[in-house]
């Protein structure tokens, strides 16, 4: 199959000079911050569905091994009273917002053919007159759910990187396995666009939803985007889950006394920071 078999468009506005931001399920949507972030812009704004990725050909659903290894890869099904109520397959759908020139894109990361993956959105990319690629993700580290996450950026050109450094971001220095989105920035320059990604260091003590992480990295995709937004919803339930986390927290002494660890070096190294700039 081609890229023009498995990407369908359904309607192509007229946009300049537009952003494309991606979330993708995976490697880097710890926290689900990669895909809550950008679900949370597609609600804001009200974006419509303009395309999806066909994912037949992207995915695998039987992985030999273990059960526990199986597992990760089988859709997600629930079944109540004998009957199926619910089978999760993987959905790429892309969302526009043409007032603001954005376009949005939820997806999966693929597991099998990059390459097409990404010419099915760099088809989109060209048909959109899209300049920026911007993609959000997430990974886990040594910060404490009481601070807000270190956010780290990528860049496909370094001319790129100064005007980033007004968003209060870190250069990223990273060895290692490479995701699907490293891919795609190693070859933005092919249809004219930059590519910029944000990712979030958050707790790697939790799992679940982190609400925090996922209004923290919104506010600052929304300032990078120029949106006005109404956030109030995000800070409320961000403020509750914190209160939640930390009550929980509080019941485990050993946890309590890691997260306080935490809590001195996060500070520390802001103090540091502070010195270093003054």
């Amino acid at each position: 199959m081609s890229d023009t078999e498995i990407l369908t468009v359904h309607e192509s506005p007229a946009l300049r000079q537009a952003t494309l931001v991606l979330a993708l399920t995976g490697w880097m949507d710890g926290g689900d911050v990669s895909t809550g972030t950008v679900r949370r812009l597609v609600d804001l704004l009200g974006a419509k569905s303009i395309a999806e990725i066909d994912p037949e050909p992207f995915y695998l659903y039987n992985m030999p091994g273990s059960m526990e290894v199986a597992a990760m890869f089988r859709p997600h099904v629930e079944i109540e009273d004998g009957l199926v109520k619910r089978l999760d397959l993987p959905a790429n759908v892309f969302y526009c917002h043409a007032a603001a020139s954005l376009v949005l894109f939820i997806g999966k990361e693929p597991h099998l053919r990059w390459r097409t993956f990404g010419e099915c959105i760099f088809r989109l990319v060209r048909q959109l007159s899209v300049s920026r690629i911007v993609f959000v993700g997430s990974f886990g580290g040594p910060v404490p759910h009481t601070r807000l996450p270190r956010l780290y950026i990528t860049c496909s050109d370094a001319r790129l990187l100064p005007e980033m450094q007004q968003y209060g971001v870190r250069r990223s220095g990273y060895q290692g396995p490479g995701s699907f989105t490293t891919y795609l920035m190693t070859q933005a320059k092919t249809v004219g666009a930059d590519m910029v990604s944000l990712v979030a260091e958050i707790p790697g003590y939790l799992q679940g939803t982190n609400p925090a992480s996922i209004e923290a990295v919104t506010r600052r995709l929304a300032k990078l985007l120029r949106l006005p937004l109404d956030l109030a919803s995000l800070r409320t339930a961000s403020t509750a889950w914190e209160l939640q986390v930390s009550q929980i927290v509080e019941q485990n002494e050993e946890l309590a006394q890691t997260v306080r660890k935490l809590e001195d070096a996060y500070d520390n190294e802001l103090i540091d920071l502070d010195a270093e700039q003054s």
